[in-house]
């Protein structure tokens, strides 16, 4: 680390142009070709992607995407009204005509009854496009939105829904991105005592990282399915763990200036220590990313992929990029105070004294703080065990939303299950295929939570038939998970009993549960895997086996107590209205697994900045004898006195910014977002605040020198992997 350190430092100019032509050359590339976002959800092996499968199959009106045009009568008038009818069939016929539109079912056609409410006050129009979803641009989604919003007045308002309008809403806040940066060079500035030059190293290295990703993750969209909002996470994730990784650099680095160092001297002792540290907790944090590949979901593979670059890039740039501009900033790294103290003295300590008292804090109180920091962290957490998953429906956008709107109006019309109709997809062999299905579309409208039952449609082959249920509760209700789950273990076999009728429940709300059920089913797999090669990393940075062990432990603590934090708010609504967020449901599925893996990555930054700190302490060379194995007890807790006072500030600052910077995502409206960016700031908050500010070191200080004990035929057979390298 020192050669590369030196070497980007001394060529400063090429690896700076390097970097800048790389960037140009994937800008350049990704500007022309653009990208190709697909937001479609394929869960093998899965009854809903059964019926997917069937319907694509024998019915070529299944293939395009349907959305609605919710018409809303105002002002005592009903959607028969002149005033009301005229502006709407317009805008309907406008529709109609729009590139990409295969048909558009009026109400107000010959067939179109059944889609006009029992009070007259709401209809819709279902919108057919000749394409699915994943194919169909957010400007042409928009379009369809303008277009049918043209009939909007005094008299009727307008409203859409479905998958691809969506797409018009769900749209990161490019605001949030500036506030979280704002915010985090407010706090790098009192970090370094006011060094400008200082602050905004960190926000400039991570900015060039991520711009490189955006435009990376756009030409990975072309090789492998990539979701629109995968751009959203990895500017969420890379932009914190940027700032966090220059923010440890750029500290060493002040450091070495301060005891005396020439400039070259000082960055080749940051990489040598942070630098390592920040090696260590990018490789866990992409390994942990990457290993949700091994789930087997595509729509999570290029969520992973996607954010795994964006933290790669940023590793890659603090440790090549920030050293060369340290070239170009010297000593200006250091406040003028600073500067001018480091003429008149050439010592200096990174010993804070209000950490240093806080550590005296932890060693004198270990006995009682370890087990209320404990009781803190399972407390939260306990929330944890009424979690439920499953994808959010259009209930939770903002109320302002168009599709927020569309879905309210067709609750309140026609009912709250309209919005998440289920498919019922049999392929037939025969008349007793057939006379079965008919069987049990009448035997599904006495199963408890169906409001109705559609007739059959049979396919022009004459393979397959569908119907579609709509229950009485909303999509994302438990009680519509359970009428799912009724139809598929009771209803359908028994009546398709003694014939060859099969038959599969799909529809946007049966693929949702079933993803949910999924990522449930193979989390736990998951977990056991990046726990296990975290361990053993920690097992070979650390020569021992009760700090790894301590160090699993309290990740999985700090996981759960971010799941207990996000249900609470999200799905039982404690203090949700506060954080602005606009309605209450299940947990999206995907989120737990995204943010186990950030946080385990973040936790083992943490984990290593401070453990490191509190190693070089115990090992620093000492007088042997007698005397000193007397007093090994006493200096082991020592070391973990002054690792903490030398870390603890940083360990703050760095767990400041992401805090601020994760929190600046809960203005934006995309939901997803806005309960990822609460988790992850809600993590770091108990992370480095509770856990490794006073669970980790009032452990250690219990454990005593037993925290580096490790079994010599262990030692022998583990690679040495050094972090804090002198």
């Amino acid at each position: 680390m020192q050669s590369m350190a030196r070497w980007c430092f001394r060529r400063r100019r090429r690896v700076v142009t390097a970097w800048v032509l790389a960037l140009a050359v994937v800008a350049l590339v990704s500007q022309s070709i653009g990208p190709k976002y697909n937001d479609s959800l394929a869960l093998p092996n899965t009854d809903s992607q059964a019926a997917v499968n069937l319907l694509k199959k024998n019915f070529n009106s299944a293939s395009g995407e349907s959305d609605q045009v919710v018409v809303q009568a105002t002002g005592g008038m009903t959607v028969h009204d002149s005033q009301v009818q005229k502006p709407v069939t317009t805008a309907l016929n406008k529709v109609a005509k729009l590139p990409g539109i295969s048909s558009v079912a009026s109400p107000y056609s010959k067939s179109g009854s059944g889609q006009i409410s029992a009070n007259k006050k709401t209809a819709y129009a279902s919108v057919e496009w000749s394409k699915s979803d994943q194919n169909i641009s957010k400007s042409q989604a928009q379009r369809v939105v303008e277009v049918a919003q043209s009939a909007d007045g005094s008299h009727v308002h307008i409203s859409l829904g479905g998958q691809a309008i969506e797409k018009t809403e769900n749209a990161a806040s490019s605001s949030s991105v500036a506030i979280a940066a704002v915010a985090a060079l407010i706090v790098l500035l009192i970090v370094f005592g006011g060094a400008l030059a200082a602050a905004v190293m960190p926000l400039l290295t991570a900015g060039l990282a991520l711009f490189m990703a955006i435009c990376g993750v756009g030409l990975i969209s072309h090789v492998m399915e990539v979701p629109d909002s995968a751009t959203s996470v990895a500017i969420l994730i890379g932009l914190g763990v940027g700032v966090d990784y220059g923010l440890f650099v750029i500290s060493r680095y002040r450091s070495g200036l301060k005891s005396g160092l020439a400039n070259d001297d000082a960055i080749a002792q940051a990489l040598n220590t942070s630098g390592r540290t920040v090696l260590f907790a990018g490789a866990t944090v992409c390994i942990a990313l990457l290993g949700q590949l091994a789930l087997g979901v595509e729509f999570l593979d290029g969520l992973s992929v996607a954010s795994a670059v964006a933290v790669a890039l940023t590793m890659a740039a603090s440790l090549t990029f920030l050293p060369a501009m340290m070239g170009f900033i010297g000593k200006r790294a250091l406040s003028r105070h600073e500067r001018k103290a480091l003429s008149r003295s050439a010592s200096a300590t990174d010993v804070s004294r209000m950490w240093l008292r806080w550590a005296r804090v932890i060693e004198n109180h270990k006995v009682l703080l370890a087990p209320m920091a404990l009781a803190i962290v399972v407390i939260i957490a306990l929330p944890i065990f009424s979690l439920r998953l499953d994808s959010p429906d259009a209930g939770t956008d903002p109320a302002s939303s168009t599709t927020r709107q569309a879905f309210d109006a067709l609750a309140n019309g026609f009912g709250p299950g309209f919005n998440g109709p289920l498919q019922l997809a049999g392929h037939i062999s025969d008349s007793a295929d057939s006379n079965a299905f008919n069987q049990l579309l009448n035997a599904a409208k006495s199963v408890p939570g169906v409001k109705s039952v559609s007739v059959a449609q049979t396919s022009s082959n004459g393979k397959a038939v569908l119907a579609s249920i709509v229950p009485t509760t909303r999509p994302q209700a438990q009680q519509t998970t359970d009428l799912v789950n009724r139809l598929r273990d009771h209803t359908i076999p028994l009546t398709a009993q003694g014939t060859s009728l099969q038959v599969h429940v799909g529809g946007q709300t049966a693929t949702n549960i079933d993803f949910a059920h999924t990522l449930t089913n193979k989390l736990p797999i998951f977990i056991a895997l990046v726990v296990i090669v975290a361990f053993i990393l920690l097992v070979a940075v650390f020569r021992s086996l009760l700090i790894p062990l301590t160090a699993s432990i309290m990740n999985l603590l700090s996981i759960g107590a971010t799941l207990g934090a996000v249900n609470a708010v999200f799905n039982l609504g404690w203090g949700h209205t506060a954080l602005g967020v606009p309605g209450t449901g299940p947990v999206n599925p995907f989120l737990p697994v995204l943010m186990f893996s950030v946080l385990f990555g973040l936790s083992m930054d943490y984990e290593v900045y401070l453990v490191s700190r509190m190693q070089e302490e115990e090992f620093r060379p000492r007088t042997r004898g007698k005397a000193a194995r007397e007093q090994q007890v006493e200096l082991n807790h020592e070391a973990i006195v002054t690792g903490q006072a030398k870390s603890g500030r940083i360990i703050a600052a760095a767990a400041t910014v992401m805090i601020l910077v994760f929190a600046s995502f809960l203005l934006g409206d995309n939901l997803i977002i806005k309960t990822f960016g609460f988790g992850l700031a809600f993590a770091v908050l108990i992370d480095a605040f509770v856990i490794r500010s006073v669970l980790v070191p009032s452990i250690m200080h219990l454990t005593g020198p037993k925290n580096w004990a490790m079994p010599r035929w262990l030692d022998r057979i583990i690679p040495n992997l050094s972090i804090e390298s002198n």
